[in-house]
């Protein structure tokens, strides 16, 4: 009685809808502190993710690919995540409010909820306007590099290659699978006849519209991962068990809904109490479920540790380390201030001392160091936090499948809700390392190829908003 107290007491204070608003400014604060945090430990994340961002205020030339249309412009960094900044604060301070107007109209009571339900619901309009407008108010370019991303990840042609911030973007959207399902949920309980206090039935064939929506970001990755295991100049069979990977979430999610059959046949047999009853461990069902998402997590640990981020630590073989680089070739803190001239470089404006200071320069040029503990060489960030990054890896790996099992799906509302939060806090631990190898990566291969592709996306006026780089050599050989 006292569960079913707590699951009610926190719906009707913090209802589906506001939870997904919420875990969507989560991602939205994790990126901007993700390109933050590589800025400060000195890793050139928009050379790595292929972005830059014009700098109206010193906009220093870059004369090193003249096919382009013009010049390549040196990016802030500051300039990429500040206006992400913004637009977090804004959609907190906006969400923080609607929030607090709810909780006065309702006053925790749940005979209210469903009559002010039009509150979460203005506020979900206004962002949804606010995303797809196309007057520059408010992070336009934020806005439409975002928008760019889902049209590339969804649409992209199977003869393009695969550029690595559209490997990151899918990643991060696979730890939103469980929202995009939450989302359609929402919009169910906000129509009318709807309700916020009550799971929306799933009878028949809706029963499967939640699993297929959260099947689509690994529908996403798998797609790219055939796209790239395709391509002529693959040599590699990594893309090919990378799709495999994502491939093996299909069961685990659609095997967990299909324990909703067995609770229905309960139900039909034994009554409403039959579904509270543990019934789990005695069905085939949920042990081949189990079966299915340890196998998915595991998977996804080992590759997490060994592609992903390129450590020894869980490899088969050691024959690929004798081809490590035991020292990086070049600086890693903004690697293209090195290819610019002694006039372009005396011209840098004062306003940026962090990028071109003497200082940052001399702490990228990293000293040898061996492997330890079997990770890699080089390492960017301090060794301690590369134990606990693969040990909050191996932990919250393993409760990947919680949020999808359908018996927590009404008193373990409030549990979902945090194992999704945790499943962020992974995903933005795993961008870190996941920038770093590429960096490190594209350090050892010598650089990378820079194209304008401001054209090839049919973007206009690309110099005032984000633009992607691709490498046209080996812009398909990303295997995260």
């Amino acid at each position: 009685m006292n569960n079913e107290a707590d699951y009610l007491s926190f719906i009707v204070a913090f209802p589906l809808p506001f939870r997904v608003l919420f875990l969507a400014g989560i991602g939205i604060c994790g990126w901007a502190a993700n390109l933050h945090g590589l800025h400060i430990l000195g890793v050139d994340a928009p050379g790595a993710l292929n972005i830059r961002a014009h700098d109206p205020h010193n906009p220093t030339p870059l004369p090193i690919d003249r096919r382009s249309r013009g010049f390549k412009f040196i990016p802030d960094p500051s300039s990429l995540y500040t206006p992400i900044y913004r637009l977090a604060a804004w959609y907190a301070a906006c969400c923080l409010v609607t929030w607090a107007l709810y909780r006065t109209a309702t006053h925790d009571h749940p005979s209210f909820v469903d009559t002010f339900k039009f509150i979460p619901s203005i506020c979900a309009l206004c962002f949804t306007i606010l995303l797809i407008t196309p007057y520059d108010v408010l992070a336009k370019r934020e806005r439409d590099a975002f928008l760019l991303s889902i049209r590339r990840c969804l649409f992209s042609p199977f003869h393009r290659p695969i550029y690595f911030s559209d490997v990151v973007f899918a990643d991060i959207f696979t730890s939103y699978a469980k929202v995009l399902g939450d989302v359609y949920l929402s919009l169910i309980m906000l129509l009318p006849g709807g309700s916020l206090l009550i799971h929306p039935a799933d009878d028949g064939w809706s029963r499967w519209i939640l699993p297929t929506l959260m099947s689509l970001p690994y529908l996403v990755r798998f797609r790219q991962c055939l796209i790239e295991y395709a391509h002529p100049s693959n040599t590699s069979s990594r893309p090919f068990f990378n799709a495999l990977k994502y491939a093996s979430s299909f069961p685990v999610i659609f095997l967990s809904a299909a324990q909703r059959l067995v609770v229905s046949e309960l139900v039909e047999e034994k009554g409403l109490q039959a579904a509270k009853e543990a019934w789990h461990g005695e069905h085939a069902l949920f042990r081949l479920w189990l079966l299915c998402a340890l196998i998915n997590s595991l998977y996804s640990f080992w590759w997490d540790v060994t592609n992903d981020w390129g450590f020894d630590l869980l490899r088969f073989s050691n024959a690929s380390k004798s081809h490590r680089p035991s020292s990086l070739p070049r600086p890693l803190v903004l690697p293209t201030l090195h290819e610019r001239s002694e006039s372009l470089t005396s011209s840098s404006s004062s306003s940026r001392p962090s990028i071109s200071s003497p200082q940052a320069l001399q702490k990228s040029r990293l000293p040898h160091r061996p492997h330890p503990w079997g990770l890699r060489t080089p390492l960017l960030f301090p060794l301690p936090v590369y134990p606990l990054i693969i040990f909050l890896d191996l932990v919250l790996r393993l409760t990947w499948g919680i949020k999808l099992s359908s018996h927590l799906h009404g008193e373990g509302a409030p549990l979902i809700f945090w194992v999704e939060v945790a499943e962020l806090v992974r995903r933005w631990l795993w961008v870190f390392v996941r920038v770093e190898w590429e960096v490190v990566k594209s350090v050892k291969e010598g650089g990378r190829r820079l194209e304008d592709m401001d054209t090839i996306d049919g973007i206009e006026g690309g110099e005032e908003r984000y633009e992607m780089l691709f490498d046209g050599e080996k812009g398909h050989e990303h295997v995260g």
